[in-house]
């Protein structure tokens, strides 16, 4: 099974010999590819949808892998008992959905070794929520493929309520800036290249875009003025680190 550049990223998170849960498994080429090349030792396979699930057990079906892959129709975690898996993967979807399932199925959530997250939007919010739920940060990664620009999370879960409070405990002091939250800690710290290409092009993009407002007035046009510095200000802080 030949990933996406995105897929293939996400793929490489997971932890090598862990039972694997995909949420939101679309055809089911993580859970195929995972098993393909040994790094999991069982995967569930699950989506909301009909559709993708059917081409998802075609696809399983293909690759003779049905007594290591199990397709499960369920709206995030709902079909998926405590301790059943050690990493859920929860890539593709919006943040605001990936908030969604890790908070309202809390059992399961902390009953899991690790989460990979690849959150299509407002990925602030994601690591903001991490981070206030002591959730322990292991790796971040950034890709592009296919002219898109994928920035995707590994974190450990604290499932002992002492290890939970702690790392809470410890979130609260070290919390991380506006700047870090944007554009992620760890990817700022290691220098990640795909992460300054990113920034090199939203710098240039917000740039242009002031450009083209040069002499108009107007409420709207001020408005979008400021959110533009807004923007340019965070990015400049997050293109520093490849200054030092």
């Amino acid at each position: 099974m030949e990933l996406s550049r995105r897929l293939q990223a996400v793929a490489s998170l997971v932890t090598v010999g862990h039972r694997v849960a995909d949420i939101g498994t679309d055809h089911a080429y993580v859970p195929i590819y995972l098993m393909q090349e040994r790094r999991a030792v069982f995967a569930i396979a699950m989506d909301v949808n009909e559709g993708p699930l059917k081409k998802a057990k075609e696809h399983v079906d293909r690759s003779s892998l049905n007594d290591k892959i199990e397709l499960r129709l369920s709206d995030g975690f709902e079909k998926l008992d405590p301790f059943e898996a050690d990493t859920a993967v929860l890539a593709g979807m919006g943040g605001p959905l990936i908030i969604r399932i890790l908070e309202e199925y809390q059992e399961t959530t902390l009953s899991l070794k690790e989460c990979i997250l690849q959150p299509q939007s407002e990925i602030a919010k994601v690591r903001a929520f991490l981070i206030e739920e002591g959730f322990l940060f292991i790796r971040e990664d950034m890709v592009k493929d296919d002219g898109k620009y994928y920035p995707m999370i590994k974190v450990a879960v604290p499932h002992d309520h002492t290890v939970r409070h702690k790392a809470k405990s410890q979130a609260a002091v070290s919390a991380w800036d506006e700047t870090e939250l944007r554009y992620g800690k760890l990817l700022l710290e290691m220098k990640h290249p795909v992460l300054k290409e990113y920034l090199d092009r939203e710098f240039a993009i917000r740039q242009q875009i002031l450009k083209r407002l040069e002499g108009k007035t107007g409420a709207a046009i001020e408005k979008r003025r400021e959110e533009l510095g807004e923007e340019l200000k965070y990015i400049r802080k997050g293109k520093d680190y490849y200054a030092v």
